[in-house]
C-alpha cells in the first residue's frame, strides 16, 4: 500500500504499525479500511477514499472458527470491492457472553472506555463490576462517568462506593444537560485514538455524545418517569468522529453483562486486586477465604475494610467465567472437529476423482 494513502486514514487511527500489519496479509487488489458500522446483512467501512457496506468474503467464513473471527465495529480490515478479505491483528477486544450462548463481540480497536451509569435507580456497583472486569481483559483502559450528576442529592457518597471498587480507575461526576464533567471527559480523548461508551438503557451515553460534539449527533429519548428505567434509542454499534478528531463508539444498551473465557486471568485480577492483594497475606496459599484460619480476607471483612459483598461478587463472577471458559472450550473443539472433516472430505473427493482418472 502506498504511503499516500496513511494521512487520509489517520484520521480514523490508522498509523505505521497498522499500514505494517496490512502489508503483510493484504492481497493484490485489496486496500485498507475501518468498520465504522455494523448493520443486519452488512458492514459499513471507511477507506481512504470512501464509505462503503461490505460483507464477508467466503473465505474469511469459511476460514472462520467463530464469531471472534468475524469483523465488528472499530475493526480494520482488508476489503477489495464490497468484500472484507481479512481483518487486522486487534489490539483491544470487547465480548460479552451471548445470552443466547457463545460470544458477542462489542467493539474492537479500543483506547479508552467510558462506563456509564447514572446516578439514579440504574446505580448499581456490581455491574460496575461487570465492565470493570470486560475492560481490564480487553486491553482497553476504564474510565468511570456517573451521569445525571444533576439529580444526585447526594454526589460523595457513590463517588466514594466507586472509589471502594475501581481503585485508581478515573472517575468523573458529569450532567450533560448543566455541561458538568465535560472538560474532564475531554481530557480523555485524543485524536486518532478511540473510545467506547458502554452502559444499560437510558444512562445518557448518546446525551454525552451530542454534548461532547457541540451538536446533536445521535437520537436521544427521556427515561420512563415511573421506574427510571432508560428506554433503546442507539439500536447498532457505530464509530463516530467527534471534532478534533476524537473517535467514538455508540453502543446500545447493555441489559446483560456474561463475562467470557477472556475475562478469568487479566479481568477478574485487575477488577478485584484489592481482593488478590487481601489474599497475599492469608496463612494458606490455597485459602478458599470461607472461615480457614489466618485468612486475611475475611479478617478485612471482620474489620470493615472489604465488603462481604464484594468478595460474594467476586466469587460469583469467577464462577460464571469458569463456567464460559468450559463452553467456550467444547465450541472451539467442536468447530475444529468440524473443519478439519470438510477439510478431510475435500480431500477425498479430490482423491476420488483423480483415480478415476487415473484408471
Amino acid at each position: 500500500m502506498s504511503r499516500l494513502l496513511a494521512p487520509k486514514l489517520a484520521a480514523l487511527g490508522w498509523d505505521e504499525q497498522l499500514r505494517g500489519e496490512f502489508e503483510a496479509i493484504s492481497q493484490p487488489g485489496t486496500e485498507p479500511g475501518r468498520v465504522v458500522g455494523e448493520h443486519r446483512g452488512g458492514y459499513r467501512v471507511a477507506t481512504a477514499g470512501a464509505e462503503m457496506i461490505a460483507e464477508t468474503s467466503g473465505k474469511l467464513r469459511y476460514e472462520a472458527l467463530g464469531r471472534a473471527d468475524y469483523p465488528v465495529v472499530g475493526d480494520w480490515v482488508a476489503v477489495q470491492g464490497p468484500a472484507i478479505q481479512a481483518v487486522l491483528a486487534r489490539r483491544s477486544l470487547f465480548q460479552r457472553q451471548d445470552p443466547g450462548g457463545g460470544e458477542q463481540l462489542l467493539a474492537a480497536n479500543v483506547d479508552i472506555a467510558f462506563l456509564v451509569t447514572s446516578l439514579n435507580r440504574d446505580f448499581n456497583l456490581r455491574r460496575l463490576e461487570r465492565y470493570l472486569a470486560m475492560t481490564w481483559s480487553s486491553g482497553a483502559q476504564p474510565v468511570v462517568l456517573l451521569s445525571k450528576a444533576d439529580l444526585a442529592e447526594d454526589l460523595d457518597g457513590p463517588v466514594a462506593e466507586v472509589e471502594r471498587v475501581a481503585a485508581g480507575v478515573p472517575i468523573i461526576a458529569v450532567s450533560a444537560t448543566h455541561a458538568v464533567g465535560l472538560d474532564l471527559v475531554r481530557a480523555h480523548l485524543v485524536p486518532g485514538r478511540t473510545a467506547v461508551f458502554l452502559g444499560s438503557s437510558g444512562v445518557g451515553k448518546s446525551t454525552l455524545i451530542n454534548a461532547l460534539a457541540g451538536r446533536p449527533l445521535q437520537a436521544v429519548r427521556e427515561i420512563r418517569a415511573n421506574d427510571a428505567r432508560g428506554r433503546h434509542t442507539t439500536t447498532g454499534r457505530q464509530l463516530i468522529t467527534l471534532p478534533n478528531g476524537w473517535l467514538v463508539i455508540d453502543t446500545p444498551g447493555l441489559r446483560g453483562i456474561g463475562l467470557t473465557d477472556a475475562d478469568v486471568d487479566a479481568g477478574l485480577d485487575r477488577a478485584f486486586a484489592d481482593i488478590d492483594t487481601l489474599a497475599t497475606d492469608c496463612r494458606f496459599s490455597d485459602c478458599g477465604h470461607e472461615g480457614e484460619p489466618g485468612c486475611a480476607v475475611q479478617a478485612a471483612i471482620h474489620e470493615g475494610r472489604l465488603g462481604p459483598d464484594r468478595l460474594a461478587s467476586h466469587r460469583k463472577l469467577q464462577r460464571e467465567a469458569a463456567r464460559s471458559t468450559l463452553a467456550m472450550d467444547r465450541g472451539a473443539r467442536a468447530a475444529n472437529r468440524a473443519r478439519w472433516r470438510a477439510i478431510q472430505k475435500a480431500v477425498n473427493v479430490h482423491q476420488d476423482r483423480k483415480d478415476g482418472a487415473d484408471r
